[in-house]
């Protein structure tokens, strides 16, 4: 059912853009762009409250994915050939960056809330996608991580321009991703970002290889 599928990634390409090919992809990149507007809108140049809200969201869907393809591999008695773990991993990795922007970007009690109640739609939402579009749900998810991109570009742009403070990195983000001992929020901010166009690839090729 479920096609053998290895990425390995030595430097990704940040300005990849898959078009979209059918109505499912038109689908799935009009609501990016419109989730993408209403976090504009909401968090403006906040980068660092918006990485915490937003990464809460991005560490549903491997989860999501994950479950689901298990369970129907059970039903189905069939083989994942490494779906599963890769989309586990996805999920992990995100709960990561998280954690890497919660000391500094200290999120206030509003921004909680918004957490609380942005992952409980989210959730909902996007198990009820994946159940009913799977290849839909992973190009949404490519989407969305290309958005990621772009927003942690324009983080390290306000960095790099001494309008957001260079401050040392934390040390779950320096044991994570074995980043020197004098590794700032730009380093990390980095590996962040190469972390999304990973995730950004694995799911269009997911997508691809659901289409076929």
């Amino acid at each position: 059912m479920y096609k053998s599928y290895i990425m390995k990634i030595d430097k990704p390409n940040l300005t990849l853009h898959h078009k979209p090919n059918d109505l499912s992809d038109r689908f799935a990149m009009i609501m990016c762009k419109f989730l993408r507007w209403i976090a504009d809108t909401f968090f403006q140049k906040r980068y660092g409250h918006r990485a915490v809200v937003l990464e809460t969201v991005a560490a549903v869907p491997g989860m999501v994915g994950g479950l689901l393809i298990h369970l129907k591999c059970l039903r189905k008695q069939c083989p994942d050939n490494g779906w599963i773990k890769m989309l586990l991993d996805e999920a992990e990795n995100e709960r990561i960056h998280l954690m890497a922007f919660l000391e500094i970007a200290k999120p206030n009690w509003l921004e909680r809330m918004v957490i609380l109640l942005v992952q409980g739609i989210f959730f909902n939402a996007f198990f009820l996608l994946y159940l009913i579009s799977p290849k839909t749900a992973h190009r949404l998810i490519g989407y969305f991580e290309e958005e990621a991109i772009i927003s942690y570009t324009s983080y390290l742009e306000e960095i790099d321009n001494g309008r957001i403070k260079n401050t040392p990195a934390t040390n779950t983000a320096i044991e994570y991703w074995k980043l020197p001992s004098n590794a700032t929020l730009r380093d990390v901010v980095v590996a962040v970002r190469n972390d999304e166009a990973e995730h950004r690839d694995v799911n269009h090729e997911f997508a691809n290889l659901l289409t076929k």
